[in-house]
């Protein structure tokens, strides 16, 4: 092979080589930043660009996405002397490639170092159940501090993320026995108001079922006496209405006697003045099957009935 094919082949490689490094392809959603003998020159955007090789130098190439940074547990002491262990989450996108190539060394150290000790800060001021309740309060201001902060870096953070916050295994055993002890003690209410609000009820069915049950009986008993008051009347009005003399009477009275001999405690019975003219009359008319004269008066002794003369009554005593 003579010099001037191998003079060629080394010609043509070197074109090949400096048009690989004419031409730079930069990806969607990404950056690049070029130097001319170790100068800023410009910005590479997404897309076909041309540079001048051997001259020109790719120095970074960014992603402008979003990214999502996780940062391991940091110790923190609250401001009641408690110390907790936080996991954070930050979320931030590149806007300036340029001043986050040249305005901080490492911006993902950066903003790692930056969260820690503004965490640190707030979390100082907080005691643990503020520090437990109050992440939205957390989130909101640590995304200030480091938006301020990173803004200069060519760095928008977007979201701040506590992800954990851990207090002392001690304090944990202490936080789930107030927990239990508390939903012991909701329960023991709730229990001890059920059953009142029960014996309420009760209460008020039975003093709802006391109310009716006399308002019955009253209605029950009024309804019997005007019964009886009823079958009085109209057995007053038929005694009225036919009249009967005193035969009848003293007949009828005849036939009470017996009932009225009922029982060993009935040894003596009055009977009054006025049917003694109806047992006159009534000893006329059955004279054949009963000896002696009609009396007034008859008493009775272990069930048995003799006749008496009329007994006299004393002054201001009336007769039966």
């Amino acid at each position: 092979m003579t010099p001037i094919i191998i003079v060629l082949v080394i010609l043509v490689i070197l074109v090949f080589i400096a048009l690989i490094k004419t031409v730079q392809v930069i990806p969607q959603a990404s950056a690049a930043i070029v130097e001319r003998f170790g100068r800023y020159t410009r910005t590479l955007s997404a897309g076909l660009n041309i540079v001048v090789p051997f001259i020109d130098r790719i120095r970074n190439r960014i992603d402008l996405r979003e990214q999502v940074v996780p940062f391991p547990p940091q110790p923190v002491i609250t401001q009641d002397n408690l110390v907790v262990n936080i996991d954070t989450v930050i979320y931030y996108q590149v806007t300036d490639a340029r001043a986050a190539t040249y305005e901080v060394a490492s911006y993902i150290q950066a903003i790692e170092q930056l969260t820690v000790t503004t965490l640190r800060n707030i979390i100082g001021g907080m005691d643990l159940e503020r520090t437990l309740t109050s992440r939205e309060e957390i989130n909101a201001a640590l995304r200030g501090v480091l938006d301020e902060a990173t803004g200069k870096w060519g760095i928008r953070v977007n979201r701040v993320e506590l992800k954990a916050i851990e207090p002392p295994t001690s304090i944990q055993d202490s936080m789930e026995k107030q927990m239990r002890a508390d939903r012991d003690k909701r329960a023991a209410i709730l229990t001890a108001e059920g059953i009142r609000q029960s014996q309420i009820l009760t209460a008020e069915g039975e003093k709802a079922s006391a109310v009716l049950r006399a308002e019955g009986d009253a209605k029950a008993a009024a309804l019997r006496a005007e019964g009886e008051a009823q079958a009085i009347r109209t057995v007053f009005e038929s005694i009225h209405a036919g009249d009967p003399d005193q035969k009848l009477l003293a007949y009828q009275y005849l036939q009470m006697l017996p009932k009225i001999a009922e029982g060993d405690a009935n040894k003596l019975w009055i009977v009054p003045s006025e049917l003694g003219d109806a047992l006159k009359g009534l000893g006329g008319a059955i004279g054949n099957f009963a000896p002696g004269g009609g009396g007034n008066a008859t008493s009775a002794g272990n069930g048995t009935a003799k006749t008496v003369p009329p007994r006299r009554e004393a002054p201001g005593i009336e007769n039966d």
